[in-house]
């Protein structure tokens, strides 16, 4: 794909590539992943929907290929939390300043629980909310609004707050062969050869594509 590419469709100035708007090192995004905003500039997406990602922490937000995700959906970083096994929750590294503390120990003042790792073929719902040190599995469905505070297993949708699994999106056997496939790993040609397939549920005829 032409990687300097934003708006994959003309006229529509409310989806873009996300990978071509983001400029954080700490933020990776695959190939053909989208972001669509109907009430901010799309483009605009580190500011408004990665929160309390400081670089003083050093986490990461990874995206997988083949993406959607919806208006307004967030992902809440480490620098959010408060440390639990404080006697208190109020964060004093953070205020070293009025306290006297080390500035050093500031990223004491929160629990660390990792990075957002987003696998392939994810579609994240409107004003879905993802919590630091979450896991998506490729293929999963975020629901409209789900708060998301654990992992989540390949080609599984969740919902509701805590988000929690409603089904699987497959049988378990198709599950496996769409996780062996990787079709979204494929040079861009057979894709292009594969779409019909795809939007079939058609996993044979995606084998047999794969063999080409």
């Amino acid at each position: 794909m032409d990687k300097s590419k934003i708006y994959p469709r003309t006229g529509d100035t409310q989806t873009v590539y996300l990978r071509s708007v983001i400029t954080r090192k700490t933020i990776e995004v695959g190939d053909f992943t989208i972001y669509n905003d109907f009430v901010n500039d799309p483009r605009d997406f580190e500011k408004n929907n990665v929160l309390y990602h400081y670089p003083i922490n050093g986490d990461r937000l990874v995206i997988g290929k083949f993406c959607s995700i919806a208006c307004g959906a967030k992902f809440i970083f480490n620098c959010a939390n408060h440390a639990l096994r404080s006697l208190s929750t109020y964060t004093f590294p953070l205020f070293f300043e009025e306290w006297d503390l080390p500035k050093s120990a500031v990223a004491s003042a929160w629990d660390n629980k990792g990075d957002i790792i987003i696998g392939n073929d994810v579609w994240i719902g409107y004003e879905a909310v993802i919590m630091a040190g979450v896991t998506i599995g490729d293929g999963a469905i975020i629901g409209t609004r789900a708060v998301v505070t654990k992992d989540v297993a390949p080609y599984s949708i969740v919902g509701g707050v805590p988000a929690r699994e409603i089904r699987k999106r497959f049988a378990p056997e198709v599950v496996e062969r769409l996780r062996e496939l990787q079709w979204w790993d494929w040079p861009e040609e057979k894709i292009r050869k594969a779409i019909p397939a795809i939007q079939a549920g058609d996993v044979e005829a995606l084998e047999r594509i794969q063999v080409l």
